[in-house]
């Protein structure tokens, strides 16, 4: 009897859970500096121009924080990648609209389409809570 190895699609599919992992690790990273950023003062100048006041930079940065956090947990990674897309989708919409700056929309564009990966290939476990929560 022949011992086979690893089939072609489980080496893609524990390839494409590594990357994605480390994708989600990035991200992570990036979401806890931009959180803490919106806490402290580096962005008040800027929150004092969009004009609804300095709370929603506390939002922000609480969302941001949260988002990051729920992305190193294997239950809530998709959820808060949604999450995420949501908050950048925001950022985007405010530089945009608000602000009129094109190329202060870049970054935030570009996070939530790492974010939006990150959500749609880790659907399963957004799945996984909807069946939780729905019992």
């Amino acid at each position: 009897m022949a011992v086979s190895g690893p089939t072609r699609t489980s080496v893609v599919r524990t390839v494409g859970n590594v990357v994605l992992w480390a994708l989600q690790l990035l991200l992570a990273a990036y979401f806890v500096y931009s959180g803490v950023s919106l806490l402290g003062d580096d962005f008040v100048g800027k929150f004092d121009k969009i004009g609804f006041g300095q709370w929603l930079r506390y939002v922000t940065g609480v969302l941001e924080l949260a988002g990051a956090l729920g992305l190193l947990v294997p239950r809530l990674c998709g959820l808060a990648g949604l999450g995420l897309v949501g908050v950048m989708a925001g950022a985007v919409g405010t530089e945009l609209v608000i602000l009129g700056d094109t190329d202060g929309a870049m970054l935030p564009a570009i996070l939530l389409a790492l974010a939006a990966v990150v959500a749609w290939f880790r659907r399963d476990t957004v799945r996984a809570l909807l069946q939780t929560f729905g019992k």
